[in-house]
């Protein structure tokens, strides 16, 4: 069931102030929404119900913080979804630090392909033999240059070059395609 955009302000605004009907409205509004978020970062049907449970949980519980005025009620259960994913990727050990630091501030409107783009490459980084990992966070999160990786690892240039290479190839073959902007 979809909310049009004018209930979607009087349930976002009964919601705050506490109506539970606006919960079970909230969540026959968005809960499916919420629930393929977290299906796709978390790749299980039963983490995602129980995440996307977690979610309502918790925004119920935060509900006086919820800021209309900042962003939409949906946006702001997307937030929290993409904390909730992050906690429990992070306690099955899928993630077991950052992979980039998170936007200071997303918004009203949060992009989930971007959230969805870092943990799936953190997935794809984890399964990487040891070596590759290294060189490629090196190489791309902290920016070094392929002398800079070989020397901080005392390897030589050539075998972290060849690391590096045989990494994307990896992750090329792991990762999704990048859709294509043209139809043809």
């Amino acid at each position: 069931m979809g909310v049009d955009a004018v209930d979607a302000g009087a349930v976002a605004t009964a919601f705050r102030a506490g109506d539970e009907a606006a919960l079970r409205a909230a969540y026959d509004a968005w809960g499916g929404m919420v629930h393929r978020f977290c299906a796709r970062m978390l790749r299980s049907g039963a983490d995602a119900e129980d995440v996307t449970q977690q979610v309502f949980v918790s925004a119920w519980q935060s509900r006086h913080r919820y800021r209309p005025e900042q962003a939409e009620l949906p946006a702001w259960l997307i937030g929290i979804a993409r904390h909730k994913v992050i906690d429990r990727l992070r306690a099955d050990s899928r993630l077991p630090t950052p992979v980039a630091a998170p936007p200071e501030q997303i918004g009203a409107s949060p992009d989930i392909e971007q959230i969805a783009d870092r943990l799936l490459v953190a997935d794809a980084l984890k399964r990487l033999p040891a070596e590759q990992r290294a060189v490629l966070e090196l190489a791309f999160f902290d920016g070094l240059s392929h002398q800079e990786v070989a020397a901080r690892l005392d390897l030589p240039l050539g075998t972290a070059k060849s690391h590096i290479r045989r990494g994307l190839e990896r992750l090329r073959r792991t990762l999704p395609p990048e859709p294509r902007g043209d139809d043809a």
